[in-house]
């Protein structure tokens, strides 16, 4: 059964190139195809492997194709593929180190080496997580417990309205933490940022210091390290040194782009990461793992055991102690979780840092050559720096003075429904954006060159 199933899976990737990056069908089509019957008798397993290879792969977006550039979104690799076939058949349950000996000592392995990627200190506690969206929720929580150590106890109500702070940029699941926290969506400070779309830090000073004289409790500044719009990487090492000085914790949202400081070309960018009091970070993106690998580092374990540390009869370890009753469930807000930790491990041992950086610095690459040839044409503009490997961009002919943020979204569908190449949408200042973003290492420059022109392709259907 395995035999067959990996001979799809080769299948599917040795015809990749040559399938549209998007299907065209719609949702009612694909139901038509796979609704039945709740099955009583057991199925052949090539009759099952059979719609799989017809339909779920031919009707699924192709993340893995080297023109998909929407979203943030990995092509997923081999060894990935390896570790969720390996890890699987364990079906481990990686609650505490007595659930899963191996993977819980894995999975700590795994993280000294994802604080060591990216600079931060060898001395902090971290756990794998679904993505980063709990990470950012897990980081925020601890925040919550450092600004009222109360709040777990007795509930909200001891300090002024607690006050989250972060940029027009940020990440959408902080917003959704700020409300799952109680801390309230309205509590969350918008700082401006700056031309380069980087947060203000002159701003965030003024906005914590007037907090601080009305009665609030600054809790958690979130910066970004690339952000998800336009992967721009918000002055870290200034914004460290306000939270310090304010003794406010500092979140930094790596999720996109903290694996970046592998990179020779950006590393200089991510200065400022180590003194966070918590990072989030994704390989299920620019570790190219499978999704559902987020991570949630902590420079203070005390802080996240205060925060999610809990036991019960039927969760004490008996007759262990120190390492052996360790628990992954007081650093998040999981108890079941699956072997995360074997498909990242294997990852960073089959290709080794010097492979993975390379990896991220081509993607990078791609995006800032993809950059140049939008300056040098006449019908395209930048509407963002390239920082990392995120473009935002749009199409505007010469001579046209028609509405081009509708011009530009109706250039979108086209190309996607085309299926040569993939972009996603962002808003810039305001502007309706054409977004790419880099994060396959089957990519090359020629892809760059051919989105370019299939997006003037598109522009030309849709001028007509």
């Amino acid at each position: 059964m395995v035999d067959q199933a990996r001979d799809v899976v080769a299948q599917y990737y040795d015809e990749l190139m040559q399938k549209p990056v998007m299907p065209a069908t719609t949702a009612a089509a694909v139901r038509r195809l796979l609704s039945e019957p709740l099955p009583v008798e057991p199925a052949a397993v090539t009759d099952v492997l059979r719609v799989v290879q017809e339909v779920v792969y031919p009707l699924s977006r192709h993340n893995g194709h080297p023109r998909f550039f929407g979203y943030v979104a990995s092509p997923g690799s081999a060894a990935a593929m390896m570790g969720d076939l390996l890890a699987a058949g364990l079906n481990a349950n990686v609650t505490s180190w007595r659930s899963a000996p191996a993977a819980a000592e894995m999975e700590h392995v795994v993280i000294d080496w994802l604080k060591t990627m990216i600079g931060y200190d060898s001395g902090a506690a971290g756990v794998l997580v679904s993505g980063g969206s709990m990470a950012n929720l897990s980081a925020l929580a601890v925040a919550r417990t450092k600004a009222d150590p109360e709040i777990g106890r007795v509930g909200a109500g001891g300090t002024g309205p607690l006050q989250i702070y972060t940029s027009a940029e940020a990440h959408f699941s902080i917003e959704k933490a700020a409300r799952l926290l109680g801390v309230g969506s309205k509590n969350v400070q918008v700082i401006p940022t700056d031309s380069s779309l980087r947060m203000d830090v002159a701003e965030l000073d003024r906005c914590i210091k007037a907090d601080r004289r009305a009665g609030r409790t600054p809790m958690c500044i979130v910066a970004n390290a690339g952000t998800v719009n336009t992967g721009m990487v918000d002055p870290l090492d200034e914004i460290a040194s306000i939270a310090e000085r304010e003794r406010v914790w500092l979140h930094v949202d790596g999720a996109y782009g903290a694996f970046a400081a592998l990179a020779p070309s950006a590393k200089h960018l991510f200065k400022g990461m180590e003194r966070a009091d918590s990072v989030a970070l994704d390989p299920h993106k620019w570790l190219y793992i499978s999704v559902g690998c987020g991570c949630v580092l902590y420079r203070n374990a005390e802080a996240a055991m205060d925060t999610f540390g809990h036991s019960a009869e039927y969760t004490r370890p008996v007759g262990l102690f120190r390492d052996e009753a360790f628990a992954f469930w007081d650093l998040s807000p999981e108890l079941s979780r699956p072997f995360r930790a074997l498909s990242v491990w294997l990852q960073i041992k089959l290709w080794g840092t010097r492979e993975l950086a390379s990896a991220i610095e081509g993607n990078v690459a791609c995006a800032r050559y993809f950059g140049s040839l939008v300056e040098a044409s006449e019908d395209f503009e930048l509407l963002a720096p390239v920082e990392l490997s995120i473009f935002c961009f749009r199409c505007r002919p010469v001579g046209y003075t028609g509405d081009l943020d509708a011009l530009n979204e109706r250039i979108l569908i086209e190309l996607q429904r085309a299926g040569s190449s993939y972009l996603s949408n962002a808003l810039v200042g305001g502007r309706f954006a054409l977004r790419g973003c880099v994060l396959n290492y089957r990519t090359t420059v020629h892809d760059m060159d051919v989105l370019l022109e299939d997006v003037r392709t598109a522009a030309r259907v849709v001028l007509g």
